[in-house]
């Protein structure tokens, strides 16, 4: 970065500015005006995003909103793909070694909690191999019986990941009943927050967005009703016409699937648009707990300030100040 004198020799050292939150938090305008100011680029820690085509259920940014900033991991894998944490550790890594030698600031931003944590902590994953046959019955009680029978063998097992997991996110339940089966009984939680307390593997400054709850529902409620408007449910009916169905880990995304559903004939598209803002809620919720875990963060409540502006004055002060731009 041009007049900087950060070191980035050792990997602690490194800089990551974390720009994380619930949903209709404004991360993406947030993150785009302070990487012009800082010369930075930017890493989607989103786990729908990555997906080409999927833009409008995603919220996906758009060229027109990147303003010319460089942006890493979206459209990266095809909706077919079963996109994981451990990809997303490997390729956020390399994004971010890239970024250092162009001399520009890291950004990542998102609200998938474990992805960030992913690659902040620099978790290890080698514990979390497969065990084929045994994911595969699991998929398969989750196709006879539902998702709610996994989900309460979850409760059961680890009660805190059922309640950091949505109980229709298939993916994660399979995996977190996985990993206790592999691991003779430990939970993924414990793992989880076990790996929280390793040093950083960046010099991170994290901030994590948050606002009144009431406000913060009526934004997603806008925000659904306007994905609404631009199109969400000839999206799906176009993935739906390549052959996506519930079974593909992209189509488990909070709009996706809701609207797949209603194109099953399961419920009129309005029920589906209630779910999807319900839902959503719901995972912001979620977001918020998550990110209530993290330690060493600056919570940036949107509500004391004026305007944007004033919010990206005071996180533009707080980078500088601890890289001594």
């Amino acid at each position: 970065m041009p007049g900087q004198t950060i070191d980035t020799n050792t990997p602690s050292s490194r800089p990551l500015v974390i720009i994380a939150g619930p949903t209709a938090t404004g991360k993406t305008s947030a993150s785009v005006a302070l990487a012009r100011r800082l010369n930075g680029s930017i890493i989607s820690a989103d786990s729908m995003q990555v997906y080409r085509g999927m833009d409008i259920g995603s919220a996906k940014v758009t060229e027109e909103e990147q303003e010319g900033i460089p942006h890493y991991l979206i459209d990266v894998a095809d909706p077919t793909e079963n996109w994981n944490v451990v990809r997303f550790q490997k390729e956020a890594e390399a994004a971010v070694a890239q970024i250092l030698e162009q001399g520009r600031l890291p950004f990542l931003v998102g609200g998938t909690g474990f992805y960030i944590q992913a690659l902040l902590y620099g978790i290890d994953f080698t514990q979390m191999e497969s065990d084929t046959e045994y994911r595969a019955s699991l998929e398969e009680e989750a196709r006879t019986q539902g998702p709610e029978a996994l989900y309460r063998r979850l409760q059961e097992t680890d009660p805190a990941s059922a309640e950091a997991i949505h109980p229709n996110n298939v993916k994660r339940i399979i995996r977190a009943l996985e990993f206790a089966g592999m691991s003779g009984g430990m939970r993924i939680s414990d793992h989880n927050r076990n790996e929280r307390q390793r040093d950083p593997a960046y010099r991170a400054v994290f901030f994590v967005f948050t606002m009144d709850r009431q406000k913060l529902y009526e934004r997603i409620d806008i925000r659904v009703d306007k994905m609404m408007e631009n199109g969400l449910e000839d999206e799906v009916r176009r993935l739906r016409s390549l052959g996506l169905t519930s079974r593909d880990v992209s189509m488990q995304g909070i709009g996706y699937r809701q609207i797949l559903r209603s194109l099953d004939g399961e419920y009129p598209m309005e029920e589906a648009v209630r779910l999807i803002k319900r839902d959503s809620r719901h995972f912001a919720k979620r977001q918020l707990t998550w990110f209530r875990r993290e330690k060493n963060v600056t919570w940036i409540n949107l509500d004391d300030f004026e305007n944007e502006t004033a919010l990206l004055d005071h996180m533009e002060e707080i980078i500088r100040r601890t890289y001594g731009l």
